[in-house]
């Protein structure tokens, strides 16, 4: 792969993809998954979500390149760093936007609804709403929502109540940590990278983290108490989430993708708990 090549692939983050598998949530954690037909159903869904999303990362480097100059790793990314031209990041954005909306009108004009519904959050977020403290935990916590309604609409699975609940929560988790991890690793710089920084008083996102994780650990053993033998994957679900609190309070950053890429533990425990739910579920 040149370099031409790969510093485009690094602007569209395929790294960041992963997300996109919450598309699959509701038919593994319905036991369908495995119905024939079911995995090559959602090859679309998920190659619309991943386009929408890369175009959305574009956006955001593009509104951002100003400020990611002032952070140790984002500054290195083809935008800020001057490796792509702001006229040039537009244009992929658009075309990026296109064929995205395509294949979510060819699904299901509902899922192109959560499709849209998520582009326009998405936007919004990187022009403004980023800046609004808390706000910008909610909207980062309404991508992962919208995949997974997208993900029911795709596959017409219902989305029950708890699961609603249970990864609403885990987002904001997860997005909390992202924020506590950015400004631990910024210190008194965290505000010329993110304005919102400079709204958090000292110790509340550490009260939201906490917070947003007592809760995880509560709706989601009020989901899968139903069925007794999955309430074994509630240890793995604690060990995740006190594992992920031990990264941030560490240094080692909040990036929920990252993390899971680059702490061996958190992949170990996530695909252990995917093993444990498909074989009480599926056997």
């Amino acid at each position: 792969m040149n370099r031409t090549t790969f510093k485009y692939l690094v602007m569209l983050r395929p790294k960041q993809w992963l997300k996109n598998l919450m598309i699959f949530f509701p038919p593994f954690l319905g036991g369908a998954i495995l119905a024939p037909g079911v995995p090559a159903r959602g090859a679309v869904p998920f190659a619309a979500f991943c386009l929408a999303a890369s175009s959305t990362y574009v956006l955001n480097d593009l509104c951002d390149r100003h400020n990611d100059s002032h952070h140790p790793v984002k500054r290195h990314r083809p935008i800020p760093s001057g490796a792509v031209s702001p006229s040039l990041a537009l244009a992929i954005c658009v075309l990026l936007l296109v064929p995205a909306l395509w294949l979510g009108w060819l699904v299901s004009p509902v899922f192109l609804l959560l499709l849209v519904a998520y582009l326009a959050i998405s936007v919004c977020y990187s022009l403004k709403l980023k800046e609004i403290p808390v706000l910008d935990l909610f909207c980062i916590s309404s991508g992962f929502l919208l995949r997974l309604q997208a993900g029911g609409e795709a596959f017409g699975i219902p989305v029950s109540p708890w699961l609603f609940l249970s990864v609403f929560l885990l987002s904001l988790f997860l997005s909390t940590g992202k924020r506590l991890g950015e400004l631990n690793a910024l210190g008194e710089g965290a505000g010329a990278h993110r304005k919102s920084l400079l709204h958090y008083p000292e110790g509340v996102l550490d009260l939201l983290l906490a917070m947003t994780g007592a809760a995880v650990l509560v709706t989601y053993t009020l989901y899968v108490v139903t069925r007794p033998a999955l309430v074994y994957t509630v240890i793995l679900c604690c060990f995740g989430l006190f594992r992920f609190v031990l990264r941030v309070k560490s240094g080692l950053g909040g990036d929920p993708t990252e993390s899971l890429l680059k702490d061996k533990q958190l992949l170990a425990v996530s695909v252990l708990w995917a093993l444990m739910f498909a074989w009480i579920v599926y056997r």
